[in-house]
């Protein structure tokens, strides 16, 4: 089963006063980049919160946003930071001098300005490592399912694409059996027309003949090209939760650069109006293929 690259997940736990939510959105890129926006004192967790991630998701730009509020009173404390607190005083006396206000300055003022109290909580805390690990998998589980339930639709239409091109493959093939006959008989009125004889070196036209199946042939491309549909569907059947968009991609070019040979080959309108065809179902399959993990 393929899988999207797009998605997104939510996770929530709410357990003896502790709340932790955990949001997962991915979009499309070409390795796994995963980003974690996270509280300070949890930032210790934030290399196995990666691990967690990247065992169910294989590529793509992941941003991950991490909230975490503990009320419960187990194993707090509260930090004053005094020298950051000086610092706020001082600076709020030289403006009142220099404003020449009233520099009335409180403590709880002062407790209020940023960083100056920080909870302090056990950092350490193997519960609540195990239950952010937890909140994370719930987020994780739901956007790989979102992943791939996207994932199916992207595969029912690259199937659909596929027989399309299968089937032009065939009609090339067909079209190209009969270009050897045709060019027999072209020659043939072409010499006649110049000679003014229906006398032909019987030798010399077959040594043209076989000039031109050889500069003209492309069975070789349509035996390569059905090879690589093969390995093509192939990749998508037996999938197993494996990252394949990089080697479905590689397929593509290499079928577009056997398509292209076609094109410059075969010296018939028709064939080459079959390889346009494929060459914009092949564009077309490129393009949802850059949304594949």
């Amino acid at each position: 089963m393929i899988r999207s690259m797009t998605g997104y997940g939510k996770g929530l736990l709410d357990i003896e006063k502790r709340e932790y939510q955990v949001e997962i959105k991915s979009v499309n890129h070409r390795y796994l980049d995963i980003s974690i926006k996270m509280p300070r004192i949890l930032s210790y967790l934030e290399e196995d919160i990666k691990k967690q991630i990247s065992e169910k998701i294989k590529r793509g730009k992941i941003d991950v946003f991490i909230n975490f509020q503990n009320n419960s009173e187990e194993r707090k404390d509260i930090k004053i930071n005094k020298e950051l607190a000086k610092i706020y005083i001082n600076q709020l006396k030289e403006l009142a001098a220099e404003e020449k206000i009233s520099a009335n300055i409180e403590v709880v003022d002062i407790s209020k300005m940023p960083d100056v109290l920080t909870i302090i909580a056990d950092e350490n805390d193997e519960k609540i490592k195990c239950e952010l690990i937890q909140t994370t998998q719930q987020a994780t589980d739901k956007i790989v399912k979102m992943k791939q339930i996207e994932g199916e639709k992207i595969s029912k239409d690259l199937l659909e694409r596929i027989d399309k091109i299968k089937n032009q493959i065939e009609k090339i093939s067909e079209k190209s059996t009969g270009l050897i006959d045709a060019y027999v008989v072209k020659l043939e009125k072409r010499i006649n027309e110049i000679l003014k004889t229906e006398e032909i070196d019987k030798a010399r036209l077959a040594q043209e003949v076989v000039i031109y199946a050889d500069k003209c042939s492309v069975e070789e491309e349509i035996t390569r090209l059905k090879s690589h549909i093969s390995q093509f569907e192939n990749l998508i059947a037996n999938n197993k939760n494996e990252a394949i968009g990089k080697k479905l991609d590689f397929i593509i070019q290499e079928m577009n650069r056997e398509t292209n040979t076609i094109g410059s080959k075969a010296n018939d309108l028709e064939i080459i109006n079959e390889v346009i065809e494929i060459k914009t179902e092949l564009e077309d399959i490129r393009e949802q293929i850059q949304n594949i993990e």
